[in-house]
């Protein structure tokens, strides 16, 4: 819903544009690349609920919007600036989610008796295998790193199952059986999905039956599905 009403909103501003109506503004404020920037920023914060990094998104937009409007941040270099807030960031995700972590880093890489996933993967990344009779799906960030997640032994519980994903320059890997019922339900801006999970039963699909739906975004970065 929030996805669509931005949509509508951009559109209502070409519309405006088009027109000849408030052109100098638009010109000026609205349609410039720091905006962009901020309005996907904003949108990943407000889906996350504030715990996600769609915060660094925006920063870069505001950053780069106040400078270059309004000559803010005269002889800050940005780079240095940057790299330093992912370091924080990075070490505040680690804090909160090592409860998560510490249960994907288990001896061997294995999984056992874990129904959903809860990976954060900042500036890194790894393979887990997940072995469960009743997976519920989860949760999985990923920023400047990714994870392959290896879930050929598992079933999925019965009913509708999510995995909600945010990717920003980064990634992950899904190995699923075959006759898994997957869809993609994700908004991706440089980036993508790609499913190749079905080699050999492309039609064989339960009504009713289990089903995976990925949804989040992808910004800057891409997932696979496959199956060996």
């Amino acid at each position: 819903m929030l996805v669509g009403v931005a949509i509508i909103f951009a559109g209502a501003l070409l519309l405006l544009h088009n027109f000849g109506i408030y052109n100098d503004f638009l010109d000026q404020y609205i349609f410039r690349w720091e905006m962009i920037l901020i309005a996907i920023g904003t949108v990943s914060v407000i889906h996350s609920r504030g715990n996600g990094p769609g915060f660094i998104i925006l920063f870069v937009g505001l950053y780069f919007f106040l400078k270059n409007e309004f000559k803010l941040f005269e002889g800050i270099n940005f780079w240095q600036l940057f790299f330093a807030i992912m370091f924080i960031i990075a070490g505040i995700f680690l804090l909160f989610k090592r409860k998560g972590i510490r249960e994907c880093h288990r001896i061997g890489g294995t999984i056992s008796d874990v129904d959903t996933i809860d990976e954060v993967a900042v500036f890194g990344g790894g393979d887990r295998t997940i072995v469960s009779n009743n997976f519920k799906g989860g949760k999985f960030l990923a920023v400047f790193g990714g994870s392959n997640f290896i879930m050929t032994r598992s079933k999925l519980a019965p009913g509708k199952n999510y995995i909600d994903v945010l990717a920003v320059f980064g990634g992950f890997k899904l190995v699923v059986p075959e006759d898994w019922n997957i869809k993609i339900s994700t908004v991706s801006i440089f980036g993508g999905i790609s499913d190749k999970h079905r080699i050999h039963t492309p039609n064989e699909v339960t009504q009713g039956g289990p089903e995976l739906i990925i949804k989040g975004f992808v910004i800057f970065g891409g997932g696979e599905i496959k199956s060996y």
